[in-house]
């Protein structure tokens, strides 16, 4: 199964239901490690694994919503709640842009663009938000970390939707 196979303009019950399960994973997974940034205010998780996922399995509308809500709700309940607007933003088009580029650009080439570009949206985001937020040395002391949470997101969320592409169309024999 891939994006395009969900009707672009519709929004079914799946839909919301596949919404739900994977915000509330990008919750989880953003909560279950956090690693916080030295020299910053901010902390490196795991939850861009599941956001940038959602962009190359369901596509840009999912990635969208999953990115800004899922991540957006853990940093509400992980008292992060000031970065809230700014990860919204970040993460949203993080999942946005994935999806986006993976359904304009056939085949692996579009997942790996489609990933890499929504990991540095997403890290370039965090550092025009917290120049107004900490400063700019304190934004620049972020980036790395960012970068290695975006790294890691791509590998991990490359890997994912591979297997899952695979699974399904094994099943299918």
């Amino acid at each position: 199964m891939s994006s395009h196979t969900y009707e672009a303009n519709k929004f079914q019950t799946k839909d919301f239901v596949l919404c739900g399960i994977l915000m509330a994973l990008t919750t989880i997974m953003t909560m279950i490690v956090q690693i916080p940034v030295v020299g910053a205010h901010g902390y490196v998780n795991m939850g861009d694994t599941v956001v940038l996922f959602s962009g190359l399995y369901l596509g840009k509308k999912h990635g969208g919503i999953i990115g800004g809500a899922g991540s957006a709700l853990a940093d509400i309940i992980l008292g992060y709640a000031v970065y809230a607007p700014i990860t919204i933003v970040a993460k949203g088009l993080e999942g946005y842009l994935c999806g986006l580029i993976a359904e304009k650009i056939s085949g692996k080439k579009g997942k790996v663009t489609g990933a890499i570009v929504g990991g540095i949206v997403m890290v370039s985001c965090y550092f025009i938000g917290e120049i107004f937020m900490y400063g700019i040395q304190t934004s620049i002391a972020a980036v790395p970390a960012n970068s290695l949470q975006a790294t890691f997101g791509i590998v991990t969320s490359l890997l994912i939707y591979t297997g899952v592409k695979r699974s399904l169309e094994g099943s299918k024999k």
